[in-house]
C-alpha cells in the first residue's frame, strides 16, 4: 500500500513538470516578435513616361515631274543614300528640244527686227531736224522700235520657259537623304496630275518623334515647369529618350522642340514633337517607337503600397512608438508611383514604420523592430507606361 502511494506521488510530481514546462513555452511564444521596419524620409523622385510616338525625317520631299513625258533612265534606287543636287531621273526630251530650237530661232528673227527698226530711226531723225520730212513719221519708226524690242523680249522668255522646261526633264534631288519606294519604271509615262510621286527624299540627319498627351498629363507636366510662355516651357523641358520597337534604348538622347497649340477636341490630346539626331542613319521614316520623358518631384514621402492597409476606403500604416509598440495611423495618398505611394500627409520624416507582415498586428502590439534598407535614399527613378 505504502508502494502505492510513492508510485502516485512520482507520477503527480512528474505531471506538474511538464505542466509548468508548457506554461513557460506558452509564455515565449507571447513575447515580442521582430518585424522589418523602414524609416520615414523624404526624397527627389524622377518618373518617366512612355508614350507611343511615329517617326518621320526632318524632310520628306515628294519628288514629281514639272513636264509630262516618259521615264528614259532611273539613276537610283530605293534605299540609296543621295546628295543634294545629284541627278534622280531622265525623262524623253525630244519635243521639249525642239522647243528650244524654235525659241532660239525666234529670238534671232526678233533680234533683226529690232535691228531694222534702229536703222529706220537713224535714218529719219536727221531729216526730221532738218525739217525735210514730217515728225509723225520719226514717231511711227520710234514706235515700231519699241514693238519690235516688246517682240525680242517676248522670244526670250519662250526660249528661258522652253529651256527650263527641257531642263526640267533631268530631275535631281533637292536635299541629301534617302530614297523611297520607285512606283514607276523606265518607260512609263508620267506628269504633273499622277497620283503618286516619282519617288520620296527623306532627310534623316535628324528626325522627328511625334507623341500626344492627353489633358491630365499636360496639366501635371505643365505645373512642373518655370516659364510665362511656351517658348520659355520648352526651352526648360528636360532631355527625352526613344525605346526602339525592339525594346532597346536608343543611344541619343532628343529634345522637345514644339507643343501644339490647341487640344483635340475629339481626343482631348495634345501634340509633342521632338528631335533626335540621326547620325548613323538607324531610324527610318515611318518607323514607330515610345517616346521616354522624365518627370520630377522633389521633397516627396514614398511608402511601398506593401506598407499599408485599407480599412473602409482609407489607407493605414503601423507606426513604431513608445517601447516599440505599433500604432495604426490614417495616410492621405496623393499619388501612386509605380509600386508606392506619394503621401501627402499622415506621416513625418524620421518617424519608423513597418513594412510587412501587418496582418500579424494589433495596435499597442509590442515588436522587435528590425531595420531595412532606406527606401528614400537620395534620387529614386521609376519607369511608367
Amino acid at each position: 500500500m505504502r508502494k502505492n502511494y510513492l508510485f502516485a506521488g512520482i507520477i503527480i510530481l512528474l505531471l506538474g513538470f511538464t505542466s509548468c514546462k508548457k506554461g513557460n513555452q506558452a509564455q515565449a511564444g507571447h513575447g515580442p516578435m521582430p518585424f522589418p521596419v523602414q524609416t520615414v524620409e523624404k526624397s527627389n523622385v524622377t518618373t518617366y513616361n512612355e508614350y507611343a510616338a511615329n517617326i518621320e525625317g526632318i524632310q520628306n520631299i515628294e519628288i514629281r515631274p514639272k513636264v509630262d513625258g516618259f521615264i528614259d533612265e532611273i539613276y537610283i534606287d530605293e534605299g540609296d543614300q543621295v546628295t543634294k543636287g545629284q541627278l534622280l531621273f531622265k525623262l524623253s526630251a525630244e519635243t521639249l528640244s525642239q522647243q528650244v530650237k524654235a525659241a532660239k530661232a525666234n529670238i534671232k528673227v526678233a533680234e533683226a527686227q529690232v535691228f531694222s527698226a534702229q536703222v529706220e530711226v537713224d535714218k529719219i531723225t536727221p531729216l526730221v531736224e532738218k525739217n525735210i520730212i514730217s515728225s509723225i513719221q520719226l514717231k511711227t519708226a520710234k514706235s515700231n522700235l519699241n514693238a519690235a524690242k516688246a517682240q525680242l523680249a517676248a522670244a526670250k522668255a519662250q526660249y528661258q520657259n522652253a529651256k527650263e522646261n527641257l531642263d526640267y526633264t533631268m530631275i535631281k534631288s533637292p536635299v541629301d537623304g534617302i530614297i523611297g519606294s520607285l512606283p514607276y519604271k523606265v518607260g512609263s509615262l508620267v506628269g504633273r496630275t499622277e497620283a503618286k510621286p516619282l519617288t520620296t527624299v527623306s532627310n534623316i540627319k535628324n528626325v522627328y518623334a511625334y507623341f500626344t498627351l492627353n489633358e491630365k498629363q499636360l496639366l501635371q507636366f505643365n505645373r512642373q515647369l518655370n516659364g510665362n510662355t511656351a517658348n520659355e516651357k520648352i526651352k526648360k523641358m528636360p532631355e527625352v529618350e526613344l525605346v526602339l520597337a525592339d525594346g532597346s534604348l536608343y543611344d541619343f538622347k532628343g529634345k522637345i522642340e514644339t507643343i501644339n497649340g490647341m487640344v483635340n477636341p475629339r481626343t482631348g490630346s495634345i501634340s509633342y514633337r521632338a528631335i533626335f539626331p540621326n547620325p548613323n542613319n538607324l531610324l527610318r521614316s515611318g518607323i514607330s517607337g515610345k517616346v521616354k520623358m522624365p518627370s520630377n518631384m522633389n521633397d516627396i514621402v514614398l511608402l511601398p503600397q506593401k506598407a499599408t492597409y485599407e480599412l473602409q476606403g482609407k489607407k493605414f500604416v503601423y507606426l513604431v512608438g513608445k517601447e516599440n509598440k505599433v500604432e495604426s495611423k490614417e495616410v492621405i495618398i496623393a499619388n501612386t508611383i509605380d509600386n508606392h505611394f506619394v503621401v501627402k500627409a499622415g506621416v513625418n520624416p524620421g518617424e519608423q514604420y513597418v513594412i510587412d507582415g501587418l496582418i500579424k498586428l494589433r495596435d499597442g502590439m509590442q515588436i522587435i523592430p528590425q531595420k531595412g534598407q532606406s527606401q528614400a535614399d537620395g534620387n529614386v527613378a521609376f519607369s511608367q507606361k
